[in-house]
C-alpha cells in the first residue's frame, strides 16, 4: 500500500453512506431533519430553563449546559456531512480534520462529564436532602462545570497533539463520515502502540472514572430509595432520576458500541451506523426524554405556548 508523507498530505477523504445518486436526496433530508430537531429541541430546553425562575436550580443548570454541549457536539460533525452530501464531496482538509477532531472530542467529553455531574447532583438530592442546598451551592455548581470543561480540554488537546505527531500515513481514506482520533491513527504507518495508549487513556479518563461515579451514585440512590416506606415516596424519588438514567443508558450504550467494537467483527458499515446513533440520535432524543418525562420542563413549555403534549 502506498504511504503518504505528512508534508504531501493536505486533505483526507471521508467515508460516504452511499454512492447511489438516487439515495443522496433522502440522506440529505434525513440528516438535515435530525440536525434541525436536535438544535431546536435543545434550544427549547435552554429557553425553558432560562425563562422560568423555578427552574433555576442545580439540576436544571447542568441540564441547560448539557443541551448546549449536545448542540455543539452535533454541530461539530453533522453540518459538514450535510454539505458533503449536497456538494457530492468527501474531501476535508488536513487542518479542517484536526479542527473537527478537537471540537468533537471536547464537546463529547463535556456530554460525558456533565452526565456524571448530574448523577452526583441526584445522589446529593436523594441521599442527603437536608444538606442539598448547602452542598450544591452556586459556587459548587460553577466549580463542577469548570472541572468538566478543564478535563474535556485536556482530553481533546492530548488527542489532538497525538494526531498531530503522525508523520506518515498509509492511506488518506478515513473510515468514518467525520475525523476521529482512532480512525486517523488507523492510517498511521507506525505500529498500533500509540493508538492503544490513546484508547486506554480515553477509556480511563472518560469511560472508567465517569461510569464508576455514575454507578456508585445510583447504587447509593437505589439503596436510599428502597428504604422509603411508602410506595408513593419511592415512585416520586425514582421519577426524579428517570430522565437522567434514560439519557445515561442511551449515551453510553451508543458510545460503547462505537468505540469498543472488536477488530474481528468490525466493518465500516457497522461503524457508520454506530456513529450515527452516537453523534446524531442521542443528542436528538435527549430533549424529548427530558421534556416528556419531566413535568417542570413540559409545564414551562406549555406556558410558553410551544409545547402541546
Amino acid at each position: 500500500m502506498e504511504r503518504y508523507n505528512l508534508t504531501h498530505v493536505s486533505e483526507f477523504y471521508l467515508m460516504s453512506f452511499s454512492e447511489d445518486p438516487d439515495l443522496q436526496p433522502f440522506l440529505f433530508g434525513l440528516f438535515l431533519s435530525m440536525y434541525l430537531v436536535t438544535v431546536l429541541g435543545n434550544l427549547l430546553i435552554i429557553l425553558a430553563v432560562s425563562s422560568d425562575s423555578h427552574l433555576h436550580t442545580p439540576m436544571y443548570f447542568f441540564l441547560c449546559n448539557l443541551s448546549l454541549a449536545d448542540i455543539s457536539f452535533t454541530s461539530s460533525t453533522v453540518p459538514k456531512l450535510i454539505v458533503d452530501i449536497l456538494t457530492h464531496s468527501r474531501v476535508i482538509s488536513y487542518a479542517g480534520c484536526l479542527t473537527q477532531l478537537s471540537l468533537f472530542l471536547f464537546f463529547g467529553g463535556m456530554d460525558d462529564l456533565l452526565l456524571t455531574v448530574m448523577a452526583y447532583d441526584r445522589f446529593v438530592a436523594i441521599c442527603h436532602p437536608l444538606h442539598y442546598a448547602a452542598i450544591m451551592n452556586p459556587h459548587c455548581c460553577i466549580l463542577l462545570l469548570l472541572l468538566s470543561v478543564f478535563v474535556s480540554v485536556v482530553n481533546s488537546q492530548l488527542q489532538y497533539l497525538t494526531a498531530l505527531q503522525v508523520t506518515c500515513f498509509k492511506d488518506v481514506e478515513i473510515a468514518s463520515f467525520f475525523c476521529d482520533t482512532s480512525k486517523l491513527l488507523d492510517l498511521s504507518c507506525s505500529d498500533a502502540l500509540i493508538k492503544n495508549i490513546v484508547t486506554y487513556m480515553v477509556g480511563i479518563l472518560l469511560g472508567f472514572f465517569p461510569m464508576s461515579g455514575i454507578i456508585f451514585s445510583y447504587y447509593k440512590i437505589v439503596s436510599t430509595i428502597l428504604k422509603i416506606p411508602s410506595s408513593g415516596g419511592r415512585y416520586k424519588a425514582f421519577s426524579t432520576c428517570g430522565s437522567h438514567l434514560s439519557v445515561v443508558c442511551l449515551f453510553y450504550g451508543t458510545s460503547l458500541g462505537t468505540y469498543l467494537d472488536s477488530s474481528a467483527s468490525y466493518s465500516p458499515s457497522k461503524g457508520m451506523v454506530a456513529s450515527v446513533l452516537y453523534t446524531m440520535v442521542t443528542p436528538m432524543l435527549n430533549p424529548f426524554i427530558y421534556s416528556l418525562r419531566n413535568k417542570d420542563i413540559s409545564s414551562t413549555l406549555k406556558r410558553l405556548h410551544i409545547w402541546k403534549i
